[in-house]
């Protein structure tokens, strides 16, 4: 749904639990508030026009990018930052969550399997699958 800013228009087309994605109309001249976002990397993508970007590296240091036309530029978690309009602008906005790395719990240790092909109904199968079986059980305890 399009919705009305102070700074021109933003249109969300796309969204999942781990991405959300914005078209931006952005008049010239118009600026978004200055603001950070805790967990959530922002991608801006210009379509067309130029866009300045600011972020605030800590209270003295500031950064600004300038881009335009088939040009990005991407904001990690937690830097304040605004944008604005050099020309009137439109931009694709990317929304990403941060991933917290390590994302594993290993139940089991990889490794190699001996694979011997066997007939169903040999005794050889039910004493492999028992084992198997056993195996597993040792592996979950």
């Amino acid at each position: 749904m399009r919705q009305g800013k102070n700074w021109g228009y933003t249109t969300e087309f796309f969204r999942n639990a781990m991405v959300s994605t914005h078209h931006l109309e952005i008049k010239e001249g118009g600026y978004c508030s200055e603001h950070r976002h805790k967990h959530k990397y922002n991608l801006f993508y210009v379509l067309s026009g130029i866009l300045e970007l600011t972020i605030w590296c800590d209270k003295k240091t500031k950064d600004i990018t300038i881009i335009q036309a088939g040009q990005s530029t991407a904001i990690p978690p937690g830097f304040y930052h605004k944008f604005k309009g050099i020309t009137k602008c439109e931009a694709i906005e990317i929304y990403q969550v941060l991933l917290i790395e390590p994302d594993i719990d290993r139940r089991t240790i990889g490794g190699v399997e001996t694979m011997t092909l066997l007939t169903t109904g040999d005794k050889a199968v039910v004493d492999l699958v028992e084992s198997m079986d056993k195996e597993r059980e040792r592996q979950l305890a």
